[in-house]
């Protein structure tokens, strides 16, 4: 059964009201202080709490896809998967797959596009990551076959999936009908997690001999994106967004590449790198890095170049409202800064889905082909 699966949902559930409703009848029996008595209330205890918690972590990775199985939980999940050969392939990109929207003539590219599940390879950082390329239908149309799209980066938080940003954020499936109804122009999306190096939380920084993380995102996957799709080579060519942990990630590598980037955005993004154990030690005793590592430290020695900033908060329950408040006012022109701020809204997917239409119309006024 699968980690996701609707059935150990089920299970953990009941295991918990199983295990509570035998604490509850079990307890007088168990109220002595013989060694049996009290293993016996100990046993009961830590198997209740351990069902409970387990029912907890199961229904909250459902709904958000944290983790796609139990060997990616266990972080065994570690192969590329099986090469196919397909037409748009590269040294750079490897296609594994593809798949298609579910709307009415889905199987052909040219009425809804398509979805390539790929391997992608830094040529500098030496870094190989899957991920997720979005075709609009105009890419596979005859008129459309010398033109030129642009294109977007698109990140998870941490500790997600790039799956998360198909099924559970709705990327590929929102951009089609926002080009449809004539809301934004068609745009290629690379959706993928900042984890390259799991399970690191990189914090797409370039660490002291560790993972190139930076140079990654900011060198490699562009070229990539260029050599093997039809993406000019321009800033306004090209644009990152992210949530959580991708929107700090989109927001610092446009703020520091803007040759590469003309437009970011980061949904609920934070502007400073953690220091936990998940990151492990990122900067390695340099302060230099460290300072490089934070956006609003960086946004004020900044020498403006033009580059278009979108951020988002909530009034109330996303903890950036004061930091965005902060970006927002440090921003100086030519650059420019717009941003989305919701009367309430927490950190999450719910939250997320309200940003992303808008902030697509955003960034397909910012970025062309």
């Amino acid at each position: 059964m699968g980690l996701t699966s609707n059935t150990v949902l089920a299970l953990a559930i009941v295991a918990g009201v199983l295990l509570f409703a035998a604490t509850v009848w079990l307890w007088p029996r168990l109220s002595g202080r013989t060694w049996r008595a009290v293993l016996g209330r100990v046993g009961l205890l830590i198997a209740t709490q351990l069902a409970l918690f387990s029912a907890i972590g199961l229904g909250a990775n459902k709904s958000f896809l944290f983790y796609g199985s139990w060997a990616d939980l266990f972080g065994q999940q570690t192969e590329m998967g099986k090469v196919v050969d397909h037409s748009m392939s590269s040294k750079d990109i490897k296609v594994v797959d593809k798949q298609h929207l579910d709307v009415p003539g889905g199987t052909k590219p040219q009425v809804a596009g398509q979805i390539l599940k790929v391997a992608i390879t830094g040529q500098k950082s030496k870094i190989t990551s899957p991920g997720y390329v979005w075709l609009p239908p105009e890419y596979f149309q005859p008129q459309y076959k010398d033109k030129n799209f642009p294109a977007s980066i698109v990140l998870t938080g941490y500790p997600g999936t790039a799956e998360n940003l198909i099924k559970g954020l709705n990327y590929p499936m929102t951009a089609f009908k926002q080009a449809k109804q004539g809301k934004m122009k068609p745009m290629i999306l690379v959706m993928m997690r900042p984890t390259v190096a799991p399970p690191r939380d990189t914090e797409c920084v370039d660490i002291p001999q560790g993972p190139q993380t930076e140079t990654f995102f900011a060198t490699d996957l562009p070229q990539a994106i260029t050599s093997t799709f039809r993406v000019g080579k321009k800033p306004e060519n090209m644009g990152f967004i992210g949530n959580s942990t991708g929107g700090y990630c989109a927001l610092k590598i446009a703020l520091h590449h803007p040759q590469t980037f003309g437009a970011a955005a980061g949904l609920s993004a934070y502007y400073e790198a953690p220091d936990d154990p998940t990151t492990g030690n990122l900067f390695h005793g340099d302060d230099n890095l460290k300072k490089r590592a934070d956006i609003l430290a960086s946004l004020e020695k900044r020498t403006p170049t033009g580059t278009s900033f979108l951020v988002t908060t909530s009034e109330i329950g996303e903890p950036n409202l004061a930091d965005t408040r902060k970006f927002i006012k440090g921003v100086k022109g030519p650059d420019r800064v717009s941003s989305i701020v919701l009367d309430s809204g927490g950190h999450n997917f719910n939250t997320w889905r309200r940003e992303i239409p808008p902030m697509l119309t955003w960034m397909s006024g910012r970025i062309h082909a």
